[in-house]
């Protein structure tokens, strides 16, 4: 028992969306006849979501930290019109309007950050009158237009990784980067249990440990596979390398660094972080900060998917991040939640929205399901925890043995390293 526990690293809440992600990509698999598992549909279910994603991980930072911010799809939008109207009028390459989107991002998020931290402003009101300050901007700069961008500038939000290399029939580049994913995974096992062994703490069997490289190794290959055997001049696309260094990056930094613990902390036990020296003023303004500058990036990647910006761009953007980092894992009260987990949860959504599309499920009917997905996961969470008990996810993993874990910080370290990432 003890090594299956140990199977699933104890992080019951990640597994179990892992867990509801696995059901419902065999669920649709079969009832669509397979068209969930095809290379060109795994690629545009990729391709449509990565920058909601991307919104999820600064998302869940913000949460984390006992804010919310309803301002990242106007964001997106006002970003992704003006750097389009720049590269159209002043003739920048293509890295210009990068830099100019992410600069405008975080002058953004400083005005936003400074409110909320210095001010004292909820961020709740702050960020809804970023809401309708930047759909505001964004149709007064654009005058309600659609702005095509540069074709070097879509390769962004709709290029793929090249073909190099000898013919072999797949994306070579794309098998490379499934390898180096296979040997990431076997050398962090290794060196998880050889430092385990180091410091004489203890060690799981051999069987977990082979039995964990096994598993996520044929998933990435298989994932791998379906990337590299696309319609001709697809692989694995732009958006997901951009995403995916997003993720080890922020995930370092949100579970292995001080400003990231101190995140934590702050969404915690607010009080409690300042008695112990944490500046909650400058966490507060990080994470806004932050936020902006990746709504600023992922309206940047629509608009290249796109091929233009329009009046309409980032609507509802907000709810979608929103919704994923709490089907993520994330509390609704702060101080619980991983970047990890938030873009599971976002695939989960991800994958749940694909699927219906593929039944032929009309508008109506997915909305309605994604809000009673999103519903069900807080009210059982909150429930739960409410009553003492394990969340949602940990009533999935209850058969493995899983100890309770304890709902408040206040009883924790609160600048301890959290769980996960």
């Amino acid at each position: 028992m003890n090594g299956i526990k140990q199977l699933f690293g104890g992080n019951t809440r990640q597994f179990g969306m892992i867990f509801a992600l696995i059901f419902l990509i065999i669920f649709f698999q079969v009832f669509t006849g397979g068209l969930t598992l095809t290379p060109d549909n795994v690629i545009n279910l990729f391709n449509g979501n990565a920058y909601i994603l991307i919104l999820a991980i600064g998302m869940v930072l913000v949460i984390i930290a006992g804010h919310i911010d309803l301002s990242v799809g106007s964001i997106a939008a006002f970003v992704g019109i003006v750097v389009a109207m720049t590269m159209r009028d002043w003739h920048l390459p293509w890295f210009m309007g990068i830099l100019i989107g992410l600069v405008l991002g975080a002058l953004i998020g400083a005005w936003q950050g400074f409110f909320v931290a210095y001010v004292g402003i909820p961020a709740f009101i702050v960020t809804l009158a970023g809401m309708l300050l930047f759909r505001g901007a964004n149709q007064l700069v654009g005058k309600s237009n659609t702005i095509p961008v540069p074709k070097d500038f879509q390769y962004i939000g709709a290029g793929y990784l090249p073909e190099v290399g000898p013919n072999t029939g797949y994306n070579n580049l794309t098998v490379l980067l499934g390898l180096i994913a296979v040997a990431a995974i076997i050398w962090g096992e290794v060196h998880t249990r050889r430092n385990a062994e180091s410091i004489g703490a203890v060690v799981s069997p051999l069987w977990v440990s082979v039995t964990k490289i096994v598993v996520l190794s044929a998933a990435v290959l298989y994932t791998t596979y379906l990337f590299a055997t696309g319609r001709p001049g697809t692989s694995f696309p732009i958006p997901g390398v951009i995403l995916g260094l997003l993720v080890l990056i922020y995930g370092f930094v949100s579970s292995r660094t001080i400003i990231g613990r101190h995140i934590y902390a702050v969404g915690g036990n607010r009080h409690a972080a300042a008695l112990s020296g944490v500046k909650s003023k400058k966490v507060d303004f990080l994470v806004m900060l932050n936020m902006a500058v990746l709504a600023g990036l992922a309206g940047m990647i629509f608009i290249g998917r796109s091929n233009a910006s329009g009046p309409f761009d980032g609507v509802g953007w907000e709810l979608d991040a929103i919704a994923a980092v709490f089907i993520g894992g994330a509390a609704v009260t702060g101080g619980v939640g991983t970047v990890v987990g938030s873009v599971i949860g976002g695939l989960v959504m991800a994958v749940l929205n694909n699927g219906l599309q593929l039944l032929g499920a009309g508008a109506d009917i997915t909305q309605i399901i994604k809000g009673l997905v999103l519903l069900a996961a807080v009210v059982f969470d909150v429930y739960n925890k409410s009553q003492g008990k394990k969340s949602i996810t940990g009533l999935l993993m209850r058969n493995f043995g899983n100890r309770p874990q304890a709902e408040t910080t206040e009883t924790k370290d609160i600048i301890s390293t959290p769980a996960g990432v």
